[in-house]
């Protein structure tokens, strides 16, 4: 039996007794149809002919279910609004922009875009040969980074230097006097959280006396520095949103630290710099901004270091959920299990260090976080100076001291 050809304008019927029949393309008219438009009925052959076919049908399909879908994510105001003023960034794009001649060249495939349609995830692998090209292209010539909104840090904004803190360490609400001077308790809430700034200890710190039995080494001050270089370089890159990806973000923070990651025991601020820099100069980050990106982050230090001890006892406490929740995450994980249980050992190591530093901080007078600001934008200045050639090599094998630990665990 002879298959039948047809050009008829009427939409398929077909059923299990009446077997489709082939239909030639409405728009080509050279090859036979495989699609039919949902809004018009048309019968198309490819995506070029559906976008050909009829520019108002597939701007107002495309426009009704972007609606539809909106309507059923039923978005707050403030999601509207940025909605709104991506829409009309894309518009007036394409009014600026002349038309390409080869834009059907840069289109995806068939099989993707009706993936995408039909509400599947597409990620990485599901991409042609030629589609992975196009993309890494895009992602190394910073084309995809303008579609990311710049982050701001919680520390350079101006709610990071109203942090108030009980003589506990946990958060307190801000004194009347302040609070009737300035805004609105409510505003005021409203607007440390729109900041990013993270949340303080839910229960109180213990004093040093419970954690160690003798002093506390003076040499701590440069752990922190570099505990606080090594947080502002995962929230750098990970654009403030380590929820994303605790356990990577913890694995990088332990890449950066001397301290948390090779359990280093510094003795200077340039030695702790200078291997703070040289991680961030390795291979495995020197396309994120090199040396110029690592004199950023030691601005960073010093800046969050200038805001006092409520500030920094934030941000090592957002540092230990941080690593707290990389462990969890490590459970689910399918690794070796000598692999695992050494990630594992290393993370609950660091978390105990950096609660312990907490403790450090909370008890230390205000008057030392000026001077220890002080001392990192000078030695930035000096390493400067130096033309950026001070050899990172200071830190590189250093034995371990016998006789005192500088800080005694927990």
């Amino acid at each position: 039996m002879s298959e039948t050809i047809l050009t008829s304008e009427k939409p398929s019927t077909s059923s299990p007794l009446n077997p489709p029949s082939r239909i030639i393309c409405q728009v080509c008219q050279k090859q036979f149809s495989q699609y039919t438009c949902p809004r018009c009925n048309s019968r198309y052959c490819s995506l070029h002919c559906y976008k050909s076919h009829s520019l108002r049908c597939t701007e107002s399909f495309m426009r009704e279910n972007v609606v539809e879908e909106l309507r059923q994510l039923q978005p707050d105001d403030e999601t509207k609004r940025k909605m709104l003023e991506i829409l009309k960034r894309l518009h007036s794009e394409e009014e600026a922009e002349p038309l390409d001649e080869d834009a059907d060249d840069w289109t995806l495939s068939d099989e993707t875009i009706q993936k995408i349609l039909s509400g599947g995830e597409v990620g990485f692998d599901d991409l042609s040969l030629e589609e992975k090209k196009r993309f890494q292209r895009a992602v190394a010539s910073g084309e995809l980074s303008k579609m990311i909104e710049p982050w701001d840090p919680w520390w350079l904004k101006p709610a990071a230097r109203t942090i108030y803190l009980s003589k506990d360490g946990t958060p307190l609400v801000q004194p009347m006097a302040k609070q009737e001077a300035s805004v609105a308790p409510e505003e005021d809430l409203e607007t440390k959280e729109s900041s990013g700034i993270p949340h303080g200890p839910e229960t109180p710190l213990p004093s040093l006396l419970q954690l160690i039995s003798t002093e506390p080494s003076l040499l701590v001050a440069v752990h922190l520095v570099d505990i606080v270089y090594s947080y502002c370089f995962t929230l750098r890159i990970y654009n403030g949103d380590w929820q994303s990806d605790a356990l990577g973000s913890a694995m990088v923070v332990l890449s950066i630290s001397y301290v948390l990651g090779q359990a280093g025991q510094p003795e200077t601020m340039p030695e702790i710099l200078s291997y703070c820099l040289e991680q961030t100069c390795s291979p495995a980050y020197r396309h994120i901004g090199g040396l110029q990106f690592g004199l950023a982050l030691v601005d960073d230090a010093a800046n969050l270091l200038s805001l006092g001890a409520p500030a920094l006892i934030c941000m090592l406490c957002d540092l230990q959920r941080m690593i707290l929740a990389g462990e969890r995450e490590l459970k689910s994980e399918k690794q070796r299990k000598l692999r695992k249980s050494e990630i594992k050992s290393k993370l609950k190591l660091a978390e105990r260090k950096v609660y312990f530093i907490m403790c450090w901080v909370h008890e230390q007078p205000k008057e030392a976080w000026s001077s220890l600001a002080a001392i990192v934008r000078t030695e930035k200045s000096s390493f400067m100076n130096y033309g950026g050639s001070k050899s990172f090599s200071k830190t590189e094998n250093v034995p371990e001291k016998e006789g005192k630990v500088l800080i005694e665990e927990m």
